[in-house]
C-alpha cells in the first residue's frame, strides 16, 4: 500500500474518533462533518491507491462512484452513504439553523467505521 494511502486511512481513523468525542459533548452538527470526512478520506485513500487524486469533494464522490460503486468492486451502499454524509455535512456546516439528530450521527459514525474496515480489507487483498 502506498504511504499516502495509509496516511489517508489514518486521517479517517482520527475523524471517526473526533466525531465520537464531539457527539459525546453534544455537538452533533460538527460531529456529522467529521463522520463525513472519515468517509471522504476512505474514498480518497481507495482512489489514491489506483493513482487518482482530486481537489474537489464532488470529483472524489463521482470518481469513487465510477471506480468502485458502478463496477461493484465494493458494495454500492458505501457510495450512497458517502453522498448522504456529504449532504448532512452541508447542513451541519452551512445551515442557518442546523438540526442534525444525534441518532443520525451515531449511524454516520457506524457507517464510516464499516466503510473504513471494508476499505482496509480490500486494500490488504491487493
Amino acid at each position: 500500500m502506498k504511504e499516502s494511502t495509509d496516511q489517508l486511512l489514518a486521517r479517517a481513523v482520527d475523524a471517526i474518533e473526533a466525531a465520537e468525542i464531539l457527539l459525546t459533548n453534544g455537538k452533533a452538527e460538527i460531529a456529522a462533518g467529521r463522520a463525513y470526512y472519515a468517509m471522504f478520506y476512505v474514498a480518497e485513500a481507495l482512489l489514491n491507491e489506483k493513482g487518482f487524486q482530486f481537489g474537489k469533494h464532488g470529483n472524489v464522490l463521482a470518481a469513487y462512484g465510477q471506480h468502485f460503486a458502478k463496477t461493484k468492486v465494493l458494495d454500492p451502499k458505501y457510495h450512497r452513504w458517502l453522498i448522504a454524509a456529504f449532504a448532512q455535512r452541508q447542513i451541519g456546516d452551512y445551515g442557518i439553523d442546523p438540526d442534525i439528530q444525534s441518532e443520525v450521527v451515531v449511524e454516520m459514525i457506524r457507517q464510516a467505521q464499516e466503510f473504513l474496515d471494508t476499505a482496509r480489507r480490500y486494500l490488504a487483498s491487493l
